[in-house]
């Protein structure tokens, strides 16, 4: 639904020449004034404010394919920006329910899902983490470079290279759960004033992630079984 969304988008802006990180700043700025209405309890407001966020990630990297300007500025401003636009839109639902500790462990989850979900489909294209010594280079490394080295850790770990827990099954089921979705699922629980459902959810998320990589110990586990058995 966003992605096509977004290419209307994008074919209206290609002719403008409008920077890409300028649609990734104004999506940024929907979102966290999306965050503000919520807080507000201006719950459809908010709502809209949000999906509009969502529709713009998906136009700022088409645009930047489509004009031939992707750059790793633009892909670290992207990241930052998704990061700060969540750590709003929980604040904002922190205060609106008055529930901060239960949504801060929902925004802890939310992020958790959303650095699995990249970093084993980064592994699965064997692509490598870019760091460099840029601003927001150094942002990057500090807001994800983490999250992204303990994951890669974590898969060396358990599969010595035997690629265990980033297999098509599993990429494909994380992919369910991108950003987009995340969005979007956090919409309809605001928009039906169910807001604390919009924190659990990512919680829940987790612990399918959890059977996820139960799956593949099982899986890893029956194969040196079946190979000793030969």
């Amino acid at each position: 639904m966003f992605r096509p969304l977004a290419h209307v988008v994008v074919l209206a802006l290609a002719p403008l020449r409008v920077p890409p990180p300028v649609v990734v700043l104004v999506a940024a700025s929907c979102g966290v004034a999306g965050a503000v209405e919520l807080a507000r309890g201006h719950l459809i407001a908010a709502v809209l404010l949000v999906q509009l966020k969502t529709v713009l990630d998906n136009a700022d990297g088409q645009l930047a394919r489509l004009t031939n300007r992707v750059t790793v500025f633009g892909r670290y401003l992207d990241s930052e920006c998704d990061l700060l636009v969540n750590a709003a839109l929980f604040a904002g639902l922190g205060w609106y329910t008055g529930r901060p500790l239960a949504v801060a462990l929902g925004f802890v989850a939310l992020t958790a899902v959303l650095s699995v979900n990249f970093n084993l489909e980064r592994l699965a294209r064997g692509a490598q983490t870019s760091s460099d010594s840029s601003v927001l280079g150094r942002v990057y490394a500090a807001m994800y470079g983490w999250q992204d080295s303990l994951v890669e850790r974590f898969v060396h770990w358990r599969s010595a290279g035997a690629r265990a827990y980033h297999d098509t099954f599993t990429v494909a089921a994380l992919a369910q759960l991108g950003m987009s979705t995340q969005l979007a699922l956090f919409g309809v629980c605001v928009a039906l004033d169910r807001p604390l459902a919009a924190a659990m959810l990512p919680v829940a998320q987790l612990a399918f992630v959890a059977l996820l990589f139960v799956r593949r110990e099982t899986l890893t586990q029956n194969r040196e079984v079946s190979l000793e058995h030969h």
